[in-house]
């Protein structure tokens, strides 16, 4: 069971990066909920994630700026983010829940800077 996250590194204030999360294994790509990320200093923080429901929970810092989505065709669950500044510099994970257990990929490392 695994989660893999990819599409981090180094962008300049205001350019824009796409993430994408995979599931492998037993763990259906389904069930990932979203992204998390966590600065230098930091707690891990929700950037934005799928509910129950099916609707999104975007965290007012990136509201408008990024977009999570899931891409059927891939079985990713992607974070389109946009006009990036150097306060979204962290490394940034995606969460999955499938019966009980929590899972947590490695992290993809996102810095923002000039």
């Amino acid at each position: 069971v695994q989660l893999q996250a990819s599409g981090g590194g180094l962008v300049q204030p205001g350019g824009s990066l796409r993430l994408s999360c995979a599931a492998s294994g037993s763990l259906f790509s389904s069930n990932i909920r979203g992204w998390y990320r966590q600065a230098p200093g930091k707690q891990r923080e929700l950037v934005a994630t799928f509910t129950s429901s099916g609707r999104t929970n975007v965290a007012d810092s990136v509201n408008g700026r990024f977009t999570i989505s899931r891409d059927n065709a891939k079985n990713t669950v992607d974070l389109q983010m946009n006009s990036l500044g150097p306060d979204d510099t962290a490394v940034y994970y995606c969460n999955a829940a499938q019966r009980g257990l929590v899972y947590w990929g490695k992290g993809t490392q996102v810095t923002v800077s000039s």
